[in-house]
């Protein structure tokens, strides 16, 4: 049997700016401490959300050792480090480590579009070249990549890989994916909106974006999962529900968390561009959003 990282709500950390766009460690540290002490099971350092693809390769590895001291063992840091490019996805893997990581998510390679034979060598080459676990990221709307089934049944006979997120927003692929797999391959739900039906079918938790602004009210709903309390974890998703939505709806992840965190006086900053602020619009339906559940 393989070990299971984390289960239950692991946050998928913003990158928190300064004004001038550089990182805010201090900001960084409050919001590391905030997420342990509401209950987030792990967090993933430098993925989608973290805006890894706009950070230098010394700010990444910078956020992966810092978030490491910070969370002192404590809760597992996942990094993320996938990229299109194997030689750079094998040095920023090995770097990763070397800082301290506890697992790696990689990503499906972007824009290169690889064939399922392309995912299966890139994958087991860095699994077999770090020794921390890895979790496989599956997120097809933005790389334009899905892992197919026979390919996960594959490297899920890698002793190193351990897990998938899997967000492709299908419900019944994730479905598919576990019955393949089985105990060989955990599989998180990337999608916030789909935490309680996921785990309802065998999923180990959620890395969720949602657990930026609501850490508590993200690990309380995996947490009455876990019980097997999907009923009341059910009346709180489903609470909860429209936020989820429009934090992947109203703009580009992570715009609308950050603007959000920023409503609720987290001085998280902006984007970096080709990310762009929410035009006004927007931003008045992510408030409302936020106000209807007591949020900010």
């Amino acid at each position: 049997m393989k070990k299971t990282i984390f289960t239950g709500s692991c946050t998928a950390l913003v990158t928190p700016m300064n004004p001038d766009l550089s990182v805010n460690y201090d900001c960084f540290g409050s919001l590391t401490e905030e997420q342990i002490s509401k209950g987030t099971s792990a967090l993933v350092v430098c993925g989608t959300t973290g805006e890894a693809s706009t950070l230098t390769d010394e700010e990444h590895l910078e956020c992966i050792r810092y978030a490491v001291e910070k969370t002192k063992g404590r809760v597992p840091v996942i990094a993320g480090t996938g990229s299109n490019d194997y030689s750079y996805m094998l040095k920023l893997s090995l770097a990763a480590e070397k800082a301290g990581a506890d697992a790696l998510l990689l990503m499906t390679p972007y824009y290169n579009k690889t064939s399922q034979k392309g995912l299966i060598a890139a994958f087991t080459g860095i699994a077999d070249a770090v020794n921390v676990p890895i979790i496989l990221y599956n997120i097809p709307g933005r790389t334009c990549v899905n892992i197919e089934l026979n390919t996960f049944g594959e490297l899920a006979k890698h002793p190193n890989i351990v897990a998938v997120k899997e967000a492709g927003g299908d419900i019944n692929y994730l479905a598919q994916i576990i019955d393949t797999c089985g105990d060989s391959l955990d599989v998180y739900v990337g999608d916030d909106a789909m935490t309680v039906s996921s785990m309802a079918l065998g999923a180990k938790g959620v890395v969720s974006v949602f657990g930026n602004i609501a850490p508590g009210v993200m690990s309380g709903i995996c947490k009455l999962c876990l019980d097997n309390d999907f009923a009341t974890a059910g009346k709180l998703q489903i609470q909860y529900l429209k936020i989820c939505l429009d934090l992947l709806k109203l703009d580009v992840n992570p715009v609308p968390i950050k603007e959000s965190m920023k409503l609720a006086g987290k001085q998280v900053g902006g984007c970096r561009m080709p990310l762009y602020k929410m035009d006004e619009s927007s931003l008045a339906k992510l408030r409302k959003s936020l106000e209807s559940v007591n949020l900010i």
